[in-house]
């Protein structure tokens, strides 16, 4: 039941506060949201100067009507001050209440404010039409644009003290009565003012935006403190201090006592605290609630992962160095994304995280892996006859064919070493079984290769324990694997440019793999690697091999000569 209960009141809130904004009265927002300075720098001129001319006359208007009804709201209760608190507006001959006096005062005061601030904001709205993309506003653009409230508040107070002297001048009552106009006034002003400042600081927000893009809010202008002491300004200390003085009067005997037993002077001063009261907190929520609904709305579509929006700067209390420091913390998460994303296509998602987690330590572990080397054939004479644009595109190419695949296949590309390609099964992520998706991954690239990319090529896989770890100093390390398994596959590697298949195994990677994959490979050789002491047997995958070229009469003489040795070579029958 409270649940519901507050759901309406929200409803009820939403809706009055989406017909009494400043900015879509105006005309400058949107959805009762300020228009983020982006935004607003893709309407063209003209669309801009109609916003300008309607917000001045709207926002004129607005201001003017206000005015002048807190005027009468003002005079009506000092009349019923002097006539004892009767319901009526009648007074003695000493206090006669000229109306039209007052009416032709508060217009006159009126017009003379708002050409004030019409003579404060043209350089404003000038700037605001034809700012473009790239033109940022300078320190004297910025702290003018930021001064808006408080400079028509001056203009507000100038035309209240204009529009009691012309009062004072004109009409022919009793001091005692012009001093009480002038404390009505007084008050007046400081409510008008009041809510001139909060009206003003919401519905410049779009010349704000624009003004304070790209830029830090080094300074508080218009604190949040400042509108608490507003809020308590208009519904409270004014509404109190014209009831104190009203007694006070009284007491002194310089307004008659209350005539009848209902004070309609007070109550008419309680009506006027919480009408102005209802409208100062209003004002006063939407400009504290609107900042903050706008960067809760930015920090929610970063935490899904979108480090694109940015909040519009607009505010000139702490809420404005708030909405500059969000901004900049983004920039700083994006950077820091960016460069995160360039380090993980350097080294690999894997390292990537790795090295987050250890913090740099150079650390490793002895681990089993499967180690897959893959090298180009004579590259060295096709970048000599090319231009070295084109070797980077066939080499690119051939890079792109082996990371998809092994990407598939969850390996881990350790390094590009100018033709060749050191891919890891198991480490810096641990695999099932990484002989397996080492074989399946050699058999399916030695197929895209042979079938994408017309170049000769081998691929030599192996299988064994291994160092994986960062290798270096704490100034400049790499992740990278060490062990007799990659070195066996680099010789493989070399002997399948010239052998019965474009890719080699050793039998020890074939027995570690699971007996369906086994089936898939065939024996086709067997010789001592360079740098090893034993032989190795070699196999090849089944869909993969190769008739070699006729033998010539040397090669069959040295291969008698090598089966003369015993354990050193197998020709495939």
């Amino acid at each position: 039941m409270r649940g519901r209960h507050r759901a309406t009141a929200h409803r009820i809130a939403d809706w009055i506060d989406a017909r009494t904004s400043p900015e879509s009265v105006v005309g400058l927002g949107g959805s009762g949201r300020s228009r983020g300075d982006a935004e607003l720098l893709e309407l063209d001129t003209q669309t801009r100067r109609s916003f300008a001319r309607r917000g001045m006359l709207v926002g004129g208007v607005i201001v003017a009507g206000a005015k002048i009804l807190i005027g009468i709201e003002t005079f009506v209760a000092v009349l019923l001050t002097f006539n004892g608190g009767r319901l009526d507006l009648y007074t003695d001959s000493d206090y006669r209440p000229l109306m039209g006096t007052v009416l032709a005062s508060l217009v006159l005061g009126t017009l003379t404010s708002v050409v004030a601030s019409f003579v404060f904001l043209t350089p404003q709205f000038r700037w605001f039409i034809s700012v473009g993309p790239t033109e940022p506003a300078d320190d004297r653009r910025r702290d003018a644009i930021r001064a808006i409230p408080r400079r028509l508040v001056f203009a507000d107070a100038f035309g209240w003290a204009v529009a009691f002297g012309v009062y004072a001048l004109v009409s022919d009552v009793r001091l005692v009565f012009v001093l009480a106009v002038a404390g009505a006034f007084g008050l007046a002003a400081v409510t008008s003012g009041c809510l001139t400042y909060l009206f003003a600081e919401s519905a410049a927000r779009p010349l704000a935006a624009l003004a304070l893009r790209g830029s830090s809010v080094d300074g508080v202008m218009h604190g949040v403190r400042e509108r608490m002491v507003v809020v308590w300004v208009v519904s409270s200390a004014v509404p109190m201090v014209g009831l104190i003085l009203m007694n006070v009067g009284r007491g002194l005997g310089w307004v008659p006592p209350a005539a009848g037993s209902i004070d309609w002077a007070t109550i008419l001063l309680a009506f006027i605290s919480l009408t102005s009261g209802a409208r100062v907190v209003g004002l006063v929520n939407r400009a504290i609630a609107d900042p903050l609904d706008d960067m809760r709305e930015v920090v929610e579509a970063t935490r899904g992962g979108d480090l694109r929006r940015r909040v519009a700067v607009y505010d000139s209390s702490e809420l404005g160095v708030l909405q500059a420091g969000l901004n900049s913390m983004l920039d700083g998460l994006a950077e820091r994304e960016r460069m995160r994303d360039i380090f993980s296509r350097h080294v690999g998602d894997g390292v990537a995280q790795l090295a987050l987690e250890q913090d740099g330590e150079l650390v490793g572990t002895n681990t089993d892996v499967a180690v897959i080397f893959v090298d180009i054939t004579g590259s060295t004479a096709f970048a000599a006859d090319r231009d070295p644009r084109e070797t980077a595109v066939v080499l690119n190419a051939f890079f792109s064919i082996v990371a998809d695949v092994v990407h598939r296949h969850g390996g881990f590309i350790n390094k590009f070493e100018g033709d060749a390609a050191l891919i890891v099964f198991g480490a810096p992520a641990s695999l099932e079984d990484p002989a397996l998706q080492a074989l399946s991954a050699a058999r399916e690239l030695g197929a895209e290769l042979s079938e994408k990319l017309p170049l000769e090529w081998g691929m030599g896989v192996a299988f064994g324990s291994v160092f994986a770890g960062n290798i270096g100093a704490r100034t400049r390390y790499e992740y990278t694997v060490i062990g007799d398994a990659v070195n066996e596959s680099a010789r493989l590697s070399d002997l399948a440019k010239i052998g019965y298949s474009p890719v080699y195994a050793s039998r020890v990677a074939i027995e570690a793999a699971a007996d369906h994959e086994s089936e898939l490979w065939q024996r086709v050789d067997r010789q001592v690697l360079r740098g090893r002491a034993h032989a190795t047997e070699i196999h090849a995958p089944v869909g993969l091999l190769t008739r070699p070229d006729p033998p010539s009469l040397g090669s069959v003489l040295a291969d008698l000569v090598k089966f003369a040795r015993p354990g050193e070579r197998t020709v495939k029958p």
